[in-house]
């Protein structure tokens, strides 16, 4: 489980830059929004699984 969430949070950051990096090639202030939002649910959901790793061991 630990390593879906894991995938799931690098997914959710590769997309979020992917969104970003196109929201400011087309000057799409919106997407470019959507982008940065999604990079911060991926790097808080990274964060997560690092504090659940710490306390395994």
């Amino acid at each position: 489980m630990a390593a879906d969430e894991k995938s799931k949070a690098k997914t959710e950051q590769a997309k979020g830059k992917v969104k970003e990096a196109a929201g400011r090639t087309v000057g799409n202030e919106r997407l470019t929004a959507e982008g940065r939002a999604e990079q911060t649910k991926g790097d808080a959901r990274q964060a997560k699984e690092k504090v659940k790793d710490a306390f395994k061991h």
